[in-house]
């Protein structure tokens, strides 16, 4: 008897204890936003969870004290009614209230929604710049057709600038994600997806692939690295006088299945990115999502066939990038 009871004293302490490991293992990167689309996204999610709590809190509340009042307990004064069956008052406000709330829900989520599709153009007084993402078994290739260069598992952005991402993959669906930007977008064979995120600060981002994709698949984590636009110019000058030079050859080499570093490349095949997007259609037209359709401004034409032996080698320190 004693020990149920201490059982039953220590089940508060032990529900709580686990919400706080819990919470220590997420960084809730979510709540932290570093961008607009991120800041919007934390808004919907702060108003969803109060128009839920709305009806959570109460519910739970009331039905842990219908428990503790109708107990089965020798001399419990609680009223007995076997033959109540109605309550007109009862029901307006069990039915009333969590319809109004579901109805609020639906607008603010509507209104969300059109606001964030992810093809729709952030407003900015600066140009957008346009990266291409492709997805691979396990690494993900970044290539910036307006520069002529790619990197692989490391992405360098301004700041305060809109990045147009177009997504396309060339292994197992995944999902393109940097918790502090925004949300998350599929990346799929065939497909050429759309999505603008933008980094309001200078800032070193998480990313991550979102979709389980096979044995490797907690690996698809890449560095986001938003810096001043100086810093990006020189990044990109940097990039440009590396040995290694991404061709078709190099190119089928990478997409082989296997983990790997950061990789920086100072040319791209011309039109690498289309090519990975039509090679499943068959004679087809490729399909498109959020505005894929439209592609950037084609790679620029690689200078040379050169493949680079210390692909696998390279990593931020030989770049002597500013973090």
């Amino acid at each position: 008897m004693k020990k149920r009871k201490l059982v039953r004293a220590l089940l508060p302490l032990m529900m709580i204890a686990f919400i706080v490991v819990l919470s220590g293992c997420s960084q809730a990167m979510v709540l932290d936003p570093k961008g607009p689309v991120g800041a919007q996204q934390k808004d919907l999610i702060m108003i969803s969870t109060v128009l839920c709590t709305i009806i959570l809190v109460p519910v739970l509340a009331l039905t842990a004290w219908i428990v503790w009042r109708y107990r089965d307990k020798a001399g419990n004064k609680a009223s007995y009614k076997p033959n109540w069956a109605h309550s007109t008052t009862l029901e307006v406000v069990w039915w009333a209230i969590p319809i109004i709330i579901i109805a609020t829900l639906a607008v603010v989520t509507v209104r969300y929604t059109h606001a964030l599709e992810p093809s729709k153009p952030l407003k900015s007084d600066k140009a957008p710049i346009t990266i291409q993402v492709t997805s691979l078994d396990w690494k993900w290739l970044f290539t910036y057709p307006e520069q002529g260069i790619a990197t692989v598992n490391y992405l360098q952005i301004p700041e305060d600038t809109p990045i147009k991402f177009e997504l396309t993959s060339d292994a197992p669906m995944n999902s393109f994600w940097v918790p502090q930007l925004g949300g998350q977008i599929y990346t799929m064979s065939g497909m050429a997806m759309t999505l603008y995120l933008q980094a309001d600060e200078i800032g070193h981002y998480f990313g991550t692939g979102a979709n389980f994709s096979g044995e490797h698949f907690a690996d698809m984590t890449f560095d986001v690295n938003a810096t001043s636009q100086q810093d990006f110019e020189e990044f990109i000058a940097k990039t440009k006088k590396v040995p290694a030079k991404l061709t078709m050859e190099s190119y089928e080499a990478l997409a082989k299945p296997g983990k790997s570093g950061v990789q920086y490349f100072s040319a791209i095949p011309d039109g690498l990115f289309e090519k990975v997007v039509t090679k499943y259609t068959k004679g087809q037209s490729a399909h498109s999502g959020h505005g894929g359709g439209e592609t950037a401004t084609e790679a620029k034409k690689a200078s040379g066939s050169e493949t680079s032996k210390d692909m696998d080698k390279m990593d931020h320190s030989q770049m002597k990038m500013t973090k």
